[in-house]
């Protein structure tokens, strides 16, 4: 159906005698061949509804279907000598085109998907607090990780396990103040010295501060365009991130050889399989990179299901931060030597406890 959306106005252009329809509905123009219209009769005046499954021309239907959209039209004066059959009206006979009120405002539009929710005056101001305690905390603990990077070098140049001790003081100073982490599954844990590829479902930015407080010394995969902000990006530098370069096909595969030999040096490593962040909070599909690294080398892959964060900081509102809580569910490690096992039981396990929990 050719449907073109109209944005809401508060009043209908001159030729209408009155407002037909709701300031607050949207308008939508639908071509005069696309639709199905009826008419009746009442004091020399002619008023048609609409379906929205066209019949044929020159046939009538005695009901409309129940579409959840209320039509309306300009009102015609009846000429006797036009229509010669009550019961037939031909859609030639009306005007070119009918403007119609639909019950949810916005559907033609693309930005509709995802309907923002208000935002709140004190979502705003947890927001800035959280952005100020984060950058504050992180301007004074960036100085211990450049005082220890040489010894780390030095003496534990793949872990890093004191860079990541500092990452997770400064997750945990960012996040207390405003939410609270309940954490399930903590014994499936590998420990510090077996290395690991961990998976995780994607939903806010929120997500990297709350894996930092487990205190695990993984690497996690990121956009190089990071790198290049102060203090965090230096930061991310330190503790051995993995760059990555999206629409890059040789960056890819640089990134999973990194990987491959950061486990056989005995770290772990850290994948978002889905690649990004879920904009509704569903679990989409999983890319096999993380698979295919831990089926090469051998390691177990740790599926962790994330709950929470999308709707304290939802996807494209890094600005706010909703009240509410936070739930990591670490499962059992999974082995396997075929990366499309790992990566469909990964997958499973996940969008089990999603389904859960929601």
């Amino acid at each position: 159906m050719d449907v073109a959306s109209a944005r809401s106005i508060s009043s209908h252009p001159s030729y209408y005698g009155k407002p037909i329809c709701s300031s607050q509905s949207s308008l939508i123009r639908i071509s005069r061949d696309k639709v199905c219209c009826f008419g009746r009769i009442s004091n020399g005046t002619a008023s048609f509804s609409t379906s929205l499954h066209a019949v044929p021309s020159g046939k009538f239907m005695g009901e409309t279907r129940s579409t959840g959209v209320q039509w309306c039209s300009r009102s015609l004066r009846w000429d006797p000598y036009r229509f010669h059959d009550k019961k037939s009206l031909r859609l030639s006979e009306l005007a070119r085109n009918i403007t119609v009120r639909s019950d949810l405002s916005g559907v033609a539009t693309p930005e509709s998907s995802y309907p923002e929710p208000e935002i709140k005056l004190s979502s705003r101001l947890r927001g800035i607090c959280f952005c100020v305690v984060a950058a504050i905390s992180a301007t004074f603990l960036i100085v211990l990780m450049i005082v220890g990077h040489p010894f780390v070098l030095l003496f534990d140049p793949y872990r890093r396990k004191f860079h990541h001790f500092i990452a997770k003081l400064w997750a945990s100073i960012s996040i207390y103040p405003f939410y609270i982490i309940n954490i399930e599954g903590l014994e499936n844990l590998p420990s510090s010295d077996t290395p690991a590829v961990y998976v995780s479902n994607h939903q806010s930015f929120l997500d990297i501060y709350t894996l930092l407080s487990l205190g695990k010394s993984f690497k996690f995969i990121s956009k190089t365009g990071i790198f290049v902000i102060p203090v965090i990006g230096w930061a991310m530098y330190m503790m051995g991130v993995v760059p990555l370069k999206r629409m890059d096909p040789r960056s890819q595969v640089d990134c999973l050889k990194r990987c491959m030999e950061l486990l056989k040096k005995g770290a772990s490593v850290f994948f978002f399989p889905e690649g990004t962040r879920s904009k509704d909070g569903r679990l989409g599909p999983f890319k096999k990179g993380a698979f295919t690294v831990a089926a090469k080398t051998g390691v177990a892959v740790v599926p962790i299901t994330l709950m929470g964060t999308g709707k304290i900081m939802p996807t494209g509102s890094e600005g706010i931060l909703n009240h509410g809580n936070v739930r990591v569910i670490i499962h059992k490690p999974i082995h396997g030597s075929k990366a499309d096992d790992l990566c469909n039981e990964a997958r499973s396990m996940i969008a089990e406890s999603m389904d859960l929990l929601s």
